[in-house]
């Protein structure tokens, strides 16, 4: 860690102690997403860390993120997330729009002001992305685009869509990218999703119904959509790492504070070997998982963007996630199973961690391809 990345922790760590942990119970039990604290992150830089400066980013790599994200995940896993995807949309935006796109849609973004969502699974084609149904029809001056979206992140609230939709039945060629804003006519919300975690953020459907885009909003060329989607995911699945490693750090730190003040048999339960094991079991696999998603980062940052180290991260920092907060609610007894300490709370936002930017077992499929690849040349 270098005196940059101490700062920007110092920077984020003061913002979500005063600003985002005296609500986090609340905001769970009451599923109430605050909009200004994503546009007070902006105002401080931290929305648009890795989005170069001449959009009104800060120009830092991933490896800078993923240490903000973790942090910022110790206190809420559903703002991480919701910092982490609107920075994928710009992304995306940075790396396929042409230089009108970026203009009129990165700044806004990077400063907060505006909030980006990744539209790319469908009910029936959630890791088998290129069998979606959603279509784009080209039309004069643009696409019609029918068909829906789901599980999409902060849905009603953000601005900025990047949507993959059908331009053909060319399989994964046949996919397109499209920029859809907000109002758009035909462009309509679904139900908000009931979920077992991340409840301060919104998940809702998105519904397309005859909604017209206009040509300037397709990112790229036709039949580019499937690329730009698997390049946001490689992204993607290094800053979820850091959130599940951000996540599992504060469960371990609640576990070691609890067990240092619980007292059973004269003594604090700390002292006790078993739960000193679990703890250190707990400890070496958070350390071993953000060793190996900082390395993923550092690799991207260094323009050699390693898939399958991305895909490690993600599984180990998530299972790792999973697995650390088990333990967490364990070591705190029948209180760690109420809502009166937060480990319950960090158990649930755990569990989906696993699930997107791939399930893990996609992960391992990722994973077992790179190693083909690599002991076939």
């Amino acid at each position: 860690m270098n005196d940059l990345q101490q700062e920007l922790i110092n920077t984020i760590r003061k913002f979500r102690l005063d600003n985002i942990e005296p609500h986090a119970e609340h905001d769970d039990a009451k599923e109430n997403f605050r909009p200004e604290l994503i546009a007070q992150l902006g105002e401080l830089g931290f929305c648009g860390i890795t989005t170069e400066e001449t959009y009104g980013g800060a120009g830092l790599g991933y490896e800078d993120y993923c240490w903000v994200l973790e942090e910022l995940a110790k206190s809420s896993v559903a703002y991480a997330v919701t910092a982490s995807v609107s920075s994928m949309v710009q992304s995306i935006l940075q790396a396929y729009g042409n230089e009108d796109q970026k203009k009129k849609y990165i700044p806004n973004l990077a400063s907060g002001q505006a909030i980006g969502s990744f539209c790319l699974s469908e009910s029936h084609s959630g890791s088998d992305a290129a069998g979606m149904k959603t279509t784009a029809k080209k039309t004069d001056g643009g696409y019609i685009l029918n068909g829906s979206k789901m599980w999409i992140s902060t849905a009603g609230f953000s601005k900025t869509y990047i949507v993959m939709a059908k331009t053909s039945d060319n399989g994964p060629k046949g996919i397109s990218a499209f920029i859809v804003e907000d109002g758009m006519e035909g462009f309509t919300y679904g139900k908000q999703e009931q979920k077992m975690g991340w409840r301060a953020s919104h998940t809702r459907e998105v519904l397309f119904e005859n909604c017209f885009v206009p040509k300037e909003n397709l990112l790229a060329q036709e039949g580019m959509g499937f690329t730009i989607a698997m390049s946001a995911l490689d992204r993607g699945r290094i800053t979820i790492g850091a959130i599940a490693v951000g996540l599992a750090q504060r469960a371990l730190d609640e576990a070691v504070k609890y067990s240092m003040e619980r007292q059973q048999f004269n003594q604090a339960i700390f002292e006790f070997q078993g739960l000193q094991w679990m703890m250190a079991d707990m400890a070496t696999e958070i350390e071993a998982s953000r060793l190996l998603t900082l390395k993923a980062a550092s690799d991207f940052d260094a323009g050699k963007p390693n898939v399958k180290l991305a895909s490690m991260a993600k599984m180990k920092a998530t299972d790792t996630a999973m697995k650390v907060t088990t333990d967490a609610v364990q070591i705190h007894g029948g209180v760690g199973y109420t809502k009166e300490y937060p480990v319950e709370r960090f158990m649930r936002d755990a569990k989906v961690l696993q699930i997107v930017e791939g399930t893990n077992q996609i992960q391992k499929i990722v994973i077992g391809r790179q190693l083909k690849k690599e002991y076939s040349r």
